[in-house]
């Protein structure tokens, strides 16, 4: 039985199944963004979770951070163990950026919430479908596929990949940290977040989540990356929008001069 259950899970799909993967994202991005933006869809988690038919039904928040981030970390795992033996410098800067993220939202991130809101059953199918698709997708896509040149890692343009992702991750952990320590014991009323990238935008942890991925882009310059990076910001962005709306009907003296998402230009 385990035996059978190994050589399933050992299967690879074909790269056309990867390819065609990476297109449904952008789709997805091109529809998410729709409903969101032009729509003014709220997905209801967060600080609108109580707005969904599911809310009753809500759990923990915590456990289901770790739910539905951990098939983006097992997935990749799973495709490194059973076929990343022939995996070069380039492949495995690529993995460490992805599996690297996914470390830190799965098994880090979640035990660090303070009082966070519940999340609604649909929302953690959703998020963890997402997570299902984009962890076979960038696993098995960079492990086996990939066809980077030798000299792809030392080149400057993927250099500066590097460098923007590594920004992007240090930017979003030190912006959760901000947020996560805005209430004291006991509160649950939404506060007007300062310092880092808070002094400038409304939503600095969106603006690093989407540095992160870019950056990812910009290092992988594939079709599967650049349709998480899209994915990600037709998700974020718009919501980042809704978060600002929020913050300046609640707060009359919230900052006039902070912008959305991106320092001095959105």
């Amino acid at each position: 039985m385990f035996d059978t259950l190994s050589n399933w899970i050992s299967l690879a799909p074909d790269e056309s199944i990867l390819l065609w993967l990476s297109s449904g994202m952008i789709v997805s991005a091109v529809v998410t963004f729709a409903g969101l933006k032009l729509f003014d869809f709220h997905a209801s988690y967060g600080r609108y979770y109580d707005q969904s038919m599911f809310a009753k039904f809500a759990i923990n928040g915590r456990l289901a951070w770790f739910l539905q981030e951990s098939p983006a970390l097992l997935i990749p795992t799973i495709a490194i163990y059973y076929h990343g033996e022939n995996m070069n410098i380039s492949k495995s800067i690529a993995m460490i950026m992805f599996v690297g993220h996914y470390v830190q939202r799965t098994l880090v991130y979640p035990f660090l919430i303070k009082g966070g809101k519940p999340t609604t059953p649909i929302i953690l199918i959703c998020a963890w479908f997402i997570c299902v698709w984009n962890g076979f997708l960038q696993g098995y896509y960079y492990v086996i596929y990939a066809d980077f040149d030798e000299n792809h890692a030392y080149s400057p343009i993927s250099l500066f990949g590097i460098l923007v992702f590594v920004i992007g991750m240090t930017t979003n952990i030190h912006s959760d940290s901000i947020l996560r320590n805005l209430r004291g014991p006991g509160e649950v009323d939404y506060k007007i977040p300062h310092g880092g990238l808070f002094d400038w935008v409304s939503c600095g942890n969106y603006f690093g989540e989407i540095m992160e991925w870019l950056g990812y882009a910009i290092f992988c310059r594939s079709l599967p990356a650049l349709g998480f990076a899209l994915f990600t910001m037709a998700n974020i962005a718009p919501r980042a929008s809704q978060y600002h709306q929020d913050y300046q009907k609640k707060f009359p003296e919230y900052p006039k001069e902070r912008r959305i998402l991106a320092p001095f230009l959105y």
